[in-house]
């Protein structure tokens, strides 16, 4: 294991084991999980690996659009209840792969992580979890020239 790059271990890892969640590959080549999640989905856009001998594949459906939202010469246009930034990517299953897909940068990762367990986790109350909150805004006003 001494060998190669993270990146090519996890592709290794991935060709080997194409049913493998990016959480197991992580933890097998000891790497984080956006690192494995990124290799995982680099993976799935190619679907000779992502197929294994147990695979069936899924039908396709045609999704119609939310009632909200209009369609106007050809263009999704919202009506302030819906938009399609709204839509989780196909495959996310953590936080951590929401964060992955809008390419988050770590203030606003915190950001994210902390406001969706607010006040629920045993080590932070609500006041220490809306401290974090401001802190990495502050940051990330700061970090923005503002």
């Amino acid at each position: 294991m001494a060998n190669g790059t993270k990146a090519a271990k996890l592709r290794k890892y991935f060709k080997e084991n194409p049913e493998a969640t990016a959480k197991e590959a992580a933890a097998w080549v000891k790497c984080s999980y956006s690192n494995a999640w990124v290799i995982k989905r680099e993976f799935c856009k190619t679907p000779s690996m992502v197929r294994s001998k147990n695979y069936i594949p899924k039908p396709q459906v045609t999704k119609t659009p939310p009632l909200a939202i209009k369609l106007v010469d050809d263009a999704r246009v919202s009506d302030g209840s819906t938009a399609r930034y709204y839509e989780l990517p196909d495959g996310a299953k953590e936080l951590q792969d929401l964060i992955s897909h809008k390419n988050m940068n770590a203030q606003v990762g915190e950001i994210f992580r902390a406001t969706y367990r607010y006040g629920e986790s045993s080590h932070s109350d609500e006041l220490r979890d809306a401290k974090k909150i401001r802190f990495y805004i502050d940051a990330e006003i700061k970090r923005l020239g503002g």
